[in-house]
């Protein structure tokens, strides 16, 4: 057996269009229909959380849903 690699260096086949500015990451990936998603935490460790006004992002253009973590819970996610 030759193509052993175990301690040499490897050359990886993507390092090169990563390197240059070429590479495609699941960022570039634009389909028609597409939603993103985005999670949003307390900034307080540990800090109790008496209620959620979610009435600006629900209003806002292009959002198609806004869940809290007690919705998330209630829906059995």
């Amino acid at each position: 057996m030759t193509d052993v690699s175990i301690g040499q260096a490897v050359k990886r086949a993507e390092d090169e269009r990563f390197l240059t500015g070429q590479g495609n990451y699941i960022d570039d990936i634009n389909l028609d229909g597409q939603a993103r998603a985005a999670v949003l935490r307390s900034p307080h460790a540990h800090a109790r959380i008496n209620g959620i006004d979610a009435s600006a992002a629900e209003a806002t253009d292009g959002v198609l849903l806004v869940i809290t973590g007690r919705q998330w819970v209630a829906e059995g996610m």
